[in-house]
């Protein structure tokens, strides 16, 4: 029959709408997500900084400063601290930082500590050795990133891994993420330029009381923490913003798919109306 195409359209666009319900609902729920994971990133920036230039400064301006966690050794074995996202439906995000965790490895000796339901599922389907694991990352708060943190320290010191690097997804804004890769254990600083020893020297040696190695020993297990759980937030606001990207991008594509479908729809309905209108005359003119 003529009507059967329009019938078939009008199904199509019923399902297209519901489809973009869907996905415009989710583009809002991250859109809100997304404001607060921003300030949480954005405010906890200068702390992590802070720990991060004083240890460097200790560790560089202090002469025969000892900490295990400074130390370089032989590696024979790595631990990769994974975060990802708690679902899909986020363009690349998930790809993107569990390929360069995979591109960085060696072969799958490497013990895996996962932060997210997708890192788990990745790593545990293809048979690494998973020693821990926070299933949900928006909830993942700092004392979990302070089991995680004391987790490798301990098996660091233990020498069951020499290596320890944390992969995560840097927020820069809604629409640009950077897959971070960063050695987190042994702590290696960047040296000093020539500008900044000379002004370490201007202002005179500067005495930790009651040691160096003290303050590092307090310090160091708080920037560890610090930095798997600056990771957590960064990650969390990098989905969030990935999400509503491509939510917003799958929105706007059922947009036009509705549009050309009721184009479509409105020639099919022409063309029958055309085709009724044509037999009734051809009927008419028949029964002359």
């Amino acid at each position: 029959m003529a009507g059967a195409g329009s019938k078939e359209i009008k199904t199509r666009m019923t399902s297209v709408e519901s489809t973009k319900q869907i996905t415009k609902a989710m583009q809002l729920v991250a859109s809100s997500k997304l404001r607060k994971a921003k300030e949480r990133a954005e405010s906890s920036r200068p702390y992590f900084t802070t720990l991060y230039n004083t240890i460097n400064e200790i560790s560089q301006s202090t002469k025969g400063v000892k900490n295990d966690f400074l130390v370089q050794r032989e590696v024979k074995n790595k631990c990769y601290i994974v975060v990802a996202g708690d679902r899909g439906l986020a363009g690349g995000y998930n790809s993107n930082v569990l390929k360069s965790v995979v591109n960085h490895m060696a072969g799958k000796q490497e013990k895996i500590i996962s932060i997210g339901k997708k890192a788990h599922e990745f790593f545990d389907k293809r048979g690494y050795e998973i020693v821990n694991s926070i299933e949900n990352v928006e909830h993942c708060n700092y004392d979990n990133a302070l089991e995680i943190s004391n987790n490798v320290m301990d098996l660091y010191k233990k020498g069951e891994i020499d290596e320890v690097y944390i992969a995560y997804t840097e927020f820069v804004s809604p629409l640009v993420q950077n897959v971070k890769l960063i050695k987190v254990l042994p702590l290696v600083f960047e040296n000093k330029n020539t500008e900044s020893q000379e002004n370490s020297v201007r202002r005179g040696r500067v005495q930790y009381l009651p040691s160096a190695e003290a303050v590092l020993g307090y310090i160091i297990p708080k920037y560890i923490s610090g930095t798997i759980y600056g990771g957590v937030i960064e990650s969390f606001a990098s989905e969030q913003g990935a999400r509503r990207t491509a939510m917003e991008s799958a929105t706007d594509n059922a947009d036009e798919m509705l549009s050309d479908l009721e184009l479509k729809y409105n020639r099919a309905r022409q063309s029958a109306v055309t085709q009724e209108i044509t037999e009734i005359v051809g009927g008419v003119e028949a029964l002359k």
